[in-house]
């Protein structure tokens, strides 16, 4: 029988989906015209959801056999995952009214979506993740296609769908191999069975090797990134955004407590695997982000050269010297970017008329002169993707070198600078559109999505002055990690 501690364990997530629920039903009863009622109960929802996260701040605990656990790591990406929510209800809101899409589902899924989420960030056995990340996919895959009958948004779901369902049952492959090589699926034991000698490390390595293709797919990297691009262009552009950030975020936080927790013997053979997927995601995502006209998929190609990034900061995990630092920098990196992200899409969504499958170059020309807010937030947001000293991007990526070079990867180090430096063509080009070629862009009916963007930039420009007191903070919140 569960006891009060496990519930309590699960807080946010219980309620979260318990509000989605209420919002699902108390839609029925709201006119079409009046479907931002449910967008500020969805909103309200999130609020209280973050109150009870920064209530249980501090707190550890394991529940339902150990299948669980809230320790600072849980907490600081489950407050994320709610960010990231808020984030994606304030764009959606004037922009699903633009295109004539105001339904109430739109909502309910969200935020069953980020329940999935919260389940991944305290996910504390293998079936608990694999359930965390279908929880959190399976709504994504319908608000992909959420513009119907739109072809690119129903070819986005279908590709989104076929491979996500690809990648899961490589995850479940990995997962039954793990069992049959330990016995267990919960980490602890997972961990016991490896310390005592029980567990059969060819069989534990095959596992790890499936687990982390179920993963690569999640999160994007190379070579498991086909869906990215034509995903992100397809669906709408604020749930694009959702995707960039919090999909992404959701994917480490398995990754990371998975492969550190239970998989740390298996580094020799593994961070050589980790080392090529991390060069390829940079090299591959910033050189054809380069080509690319549509500002949709610059950012998808963007997204994933920064998964190679954050996961160059992983490559060195078995190293117990550098582990805690590992984890530190990358959940540095996951806020940088996004806040970085949300920035960039925000001022995308302002400007992006109904009916557009993504605004090309072009369409951001005199940005920066005709609306100088929307203009400094771009500007802001492609300083910090590019990585220019002071700005958060350049801290995110700072401490993310620092992790490879102190874990003895030097040339990963290296691969990531001269990425860096290729990316600013791609970032500083846009730059260039806003503030030197003609034109006079129209912020598009609604202030949210704008205000949304200089809120955002506005944190960016804030956090970028205390990079190493939020650096003391991340590596102090997950000390307690189980």
């Amino acid at each position: 029988m569960p006891t009060p501690i496990d519930f309590y364990t699960i807080l946010p997530l219980l309620f979260l989906a318990a509000w989605a629920l209420l919002v699902l039903l108390a839609d029925l009863f709201i006119p079409e015209t009046k479907k931002s009622y449910t967008a500020v109960l969805a909103a309200a929802g999130l609020v209280i959801s973050g109150g009870l996260i920064l209530a249980q701040s501090g707190r550890s605990s394991a529940g339902f056999g150990g299948m669980v656990v809230l320790d600072g790591f849980s907490n600081t990406l489950s407050f994320l995952f709610v960010l990231s929510g808020l984030a994606a209800v304030a764009l959606a809101y004037d922009y699903l009214k633009r295109n004539q899409a105001q339904r109430g589902e739109y909502y309910t899924l969200l935020l069953f979506s980020i329940c999935g989420m919260l389940l991944m960030a305290g996910a504390h056995d293998l079936i608990v993740v694999f359930l965390a990340l279908e929880l959190l996919s399976i709504p994504l895959y319908v608000l992909a296609g959420f513009f119907r009958p739109n072809l690119a948004s129903e070819e986005a779901a279908l590709k989104y769908f076929l491979l996500g369902a690809f990648s899961s049952a490589f995850m479940l492959f990995g997962i039954a191999w793990v069992y049959g090589a330990s016995g267990a699926t919960e980490f602890t034991a997972i961990m016991n069975a490896v310390q005592y000698g029980t567990a059969n490390p060819l069989l534990l390595l095959a596992g790890s090797g499936l687990v982390l293709v179920g993963f690569g797919f999640k999160i994007g990297v190379f070579p498991f990134h086909a869906w990215v691009p034509d995903v992100y262009h397809g669906s709408p552009s604020s749930i694009g955004a959702f995707m960039t950030v919090a999909t992404k975020a959701a994917g480490f936080a398995g990754l990371l407590r998975v492969f550190i927790l239970i998989f740390p013997t298996l580094a020799p053979a593994v961070s050589p695997v980790l080392w090529v997927l991390a060069s390829a995601s940079m090299i591959y995502g910033n050189i054809t982000a380069i080509s690319q006209k549509n500002v949709k998929r610059m950012l998808a190609y963007s997204s994933i050269a920064n998964a190679g990034y954050i996961l160059m900061a992983f490559v060195p995990y078995g190293n117990v010297l550098v582990a805690r630092e590992s984890i530190s920098s990358a959940l540095f990196y996951l806020l940088a970017y996004a806040l970085t992200g949300f920035t960039a899409w925000a001022v995308m969504i302002a400007i992006e008329p109904a009916g557009s499958e993504g605004l090309q170059l072009q369409d951001f020309s005199g940005l920066g002169r005709s609306h100088p807010w929307l203009g400094a937030a771009l500007l802001l947001s492609m300083l910090s993707f590019t990585g220019v000293p002071l700005t958060m991007g350049f801290w995110g990526k700072f401490y993310l070198f620092k992790t490879a070079v102190d874990g003895g990867y030097i040339d990963l180090a290296f691969v990531g600078l001269l990425t860096s430096l290729v990316s600013a063509y791609y970032y500083l080009r846009l730059i260039m559109y806003a503030y030197f070629k003609p034109g006079e862009p129209q912020v598009q009916p609604g202030d949210l999505a704008s205000f949304t963007a200089v809120l955002m930039a506005a944190g960016i420009l804030l956090l970028s002055f205390v990079p190493n007191g939020i650096f003391q903070m991340a590596s102090q919140l997950i000390g307690g990690m189980k």
